[in-house]
């Protein structure tokens, strides 16, 4: 079994916050909070173009040119290419201000080597490790997604391939917010790593079952997005960027109670779970301030009772062949 690269862990910085999500960060808060981070020990940042769009990766480069280049790992993704147009006034989707870009989907080999180069410029950094095919699944695309995942396989796929090979970047995968492009990667290509988002938490466990025993024979690792999902189990009334539905938020009560009962908080608990598994190698959560960021490592430190994880899957809150923290 071949052992692919994968980023460091157990905990890295996830940058969509960073591109305006929801709302405006300034440029001396972003500056600060990544600065936080590595400060702190965390040497694994992903960005993306679509954050922004442009602007994740514009500060993300901004404080990143001026640390050693060898004592950290920085991911970004391809699949979408951004275009000079300031009638769209930086806003894209749930980033609410960013660069005056606009943002079209490119999942072909050249459309790929295009997206890295232009990555590079906007971080003004020479070199990027790892490359996620961004979000070539259904959510993104509806309908059309296997169609559009037949196009990322042929085109986008190959040149990571051929741009590992050449040792221009370390490793590749997709990024995504579903399950099923993961299995057919694997399937289909020689991925290295998947960033997956939402999809192995307290909350959702869909990777449990299909995706990590295949990673496992493959020697894959996956970096887990949004363990928070989009906030609700921190406390938050957002799932998957939305607002939560009712049964979500009755959930994350439940958790939440069986939580309080053994003094646990459950956003250490969240992050926790996620890295237990021996596939998992990084949790990325996001945040737009210093002080978050130091509260993500503590609580990933903090001791969390046996007996909380076994309420969980004796209430079947959890699967029973869930791994859980020792």
């Amino acid at each position: 079994m071949t052992q692919h690269y994968a980023p460091p862990g157990p905990i890295g910085f996830g940058g969509a916050p960073l591109g305006n999500m929801f709302e405006i960060v300034s440029d001396p808060d972003a500056e600060a909070t990544l600065n936080a981070a590595w400060d702190a020990g965390i040497r694994y940042f992903d960005t993306a173009p679509e954050y922004g769009p442009g602007i994740s990766e514009h500060r993300f480069g901004h404080v990143l040119r001026n640390k050693p280049r060898d004592e950290y790992v920085l991911s970004t993704k391809v699949g979408r290419l951004l275009r000079a147009d300031a009638t769209k006034g930086g806003k894209h989707g749930p980033f609410v201000a960013g660069l005056p870009f606009r943002v079209d989907y490119d999942y072909t080999a050249d459309g790929v080597r295009r997206s890295i180069e232009d990555s590079l410029q906007r971080l003004g950094i020479a070199r990027i490790d790892v490359a996620y095919i961004h979000d070539c699944a259904e959510d993104a695309h509806g309908d059309r997604w296997l169609e559009v995942f037949d196009i990322a396989m042929k085109g986008a796929a190959v040149a990571l391939t051929r741009l590992r090979e050449e040792g221009v970047i370390r490793a590749w995968g997709l990024g995504v917010n579903r399950v099923e492009p993961c299995v057919m990667a694997l399937e289909q290509a020689d991925p290295d790593v998947f960033l997956l988002a939402g999809r192995y938490s307290l909350l959702n466990q869909p990777a449990l079952e299909t995706l990590f025993p295949r990673c496992e024979e493959r020697g894959v690792h996956v970096v887990v997005g949004g363990p928070y999902n989009s906030g609700l189990i921190a406390g938050g009334s957002t799932f998957e960027y939305q607002t939560a539905s009712s049964d979500k938020v009755q959930a994350r009560d439940r958790l939440a109670a069986i939580a309080q009962r053994h003094g646990v908080d459950l956003r250490a608990a969240a992050l926790q779970f996620c890295a237990a598994h021996p596939v998992v190698a990084s949790v990325i959560p996001g945040t737009k301030k210093p002080e978050r960021v130091r509260e993500n490592l503590e609580l990933m430190r903090q001791p969390i009772p046996s007996d909380f994880w076994a309420e969980l899957k004796r209430e079947k809150v959890l699967p029973e062949n869930a791994p859980t923290p020792a």
